[in-house]
């Protein structure tokens, strides 16, 4: 096994670090990795970790749907179905918003389904995404050759490109340098313009009853573990203020269904929507949902 990198420091307060729990790669390695906690963000942070020049290693593997379009398994048609499902009501709620958009950026576009999307509606679309594969379906499907392998060559390619909406749907947990590359959203930030983040919740009933099983825990890939408290508090850091939040019910389901697969191996379809059910029914009153999409601005 190669060497990994402890995390010392929280990137959002000066609080201590304490353990909090441990949890298997269930996709990848089956290596143990541990989960330590900033309480006064109530972040949690995967360390110790991979390095970053190590992690991509992490991500080879068939059962990584997002860099698929694969539909072997029931896991896969549901994720497919839902994704397909969810994209236009994604770009709805982004007009709701914001009403002038000329361009968009999608971080962690993947196989570029919700770029296509927007694609439909007349906007100048742009994506990031380091894996070589998903990109070249993205550019396919996108007819769009502006789809970058990392934000440094998109801004090398683009000085002085601004953008109206920049989104990241369950890709923040994967960046390495947090500080830094928050920073690099900003600037890339139309002054006036929409940051839309969606992450898992660890706060979420679904979490706090699968506890080491859970699956949106995903490490080593998943390196933070955002509660909405660590999410205000870390975008403040770069002076930028939550304005709203919309729940993504279907992910209960999804991330629950999964969960019950690293429980017993084979899932139990009925207790994993009876769980994503209740999680998604108790959130309606918490409002601690299971995954969360916060729509951000400049302060």
């Amino acid at each position: 096994m190669k060497q990994l990198e402890f995390i010392a420091k929280s990137p959002i307060s000066d609080a201590k670090l304490i353990s909090y729990l441990s949890c298997i790669d269930y996709t990848v390695s089956k290596q143990e990795f541990k989960l330590v906690k900033d309480e006064k963000s109530n972040l949690l942070i995967t360390s110790p970790r991979p390095f970053a020049e190590d992690l991509m290693g992490f991500y080879e593997s068939e059962n990584y749907i997002s860099h698929t379009d694969t539909k072997k398994t029931l896991l896969d048609k549901v994720y497919q179905s839902v994704r397909k499902y969810t994209l236009k009501s994604k770009v709805r709620k982004i007009k709701n918003v914001k009403s002038k958009i000329s361009s968009i950026l999608d971080i962690g576009c993947g196989t570029g389904d919700f770029l296509a999307t927007c694609a439909k509606n007349n906007w100048q679309v742009f994506g990031v995404e380091p894996n070589d594969k998903a990109r070249a379906i993205s550019i396919q499907k996108t007819n769009s050759k502006a789809i970058y392998n990392s934000i440094l060559t998109l801004e090398n390619k683009n000085p002085k490109q601004k953008f109206d909406i920049i989104t990241l749907w369950h890709v923040l947990e994967h960046v390495p340098n947090l500080e830094d590359y928050i920073t690099s959203l900003k600037k890339l930030l139309q002054p006036d313009g929409v940051l839309i983040v969606a992450v898992p919740n660890f706060m979420s009933f679904d979490a706090q009853y699968y506890k080491s099983f859970w699956a949106a825990y995903d490490v080593p890939r998943h390196l933070w573990h955002f509660s909405p408290k660590a999410i205000k508090m870390l975008f403040l850091k770069v002076d930028m203020i939550v304005v709203k939040t919309w729940p993504m019910i279907f992910d209960a389901f999804y991330i629950s269904l999964l969960s019950e697969k690293n429980k017993t191996k084979k899932g139990n379809f009925f207790r994993a929507f009876f769980i994503g059910l209740y999680s998604n029914t108790k959130a309606i009153f918490t409002r601690s949902y299971s995954s969360i999409t916060y729509i951000i601005q400049n302060k």
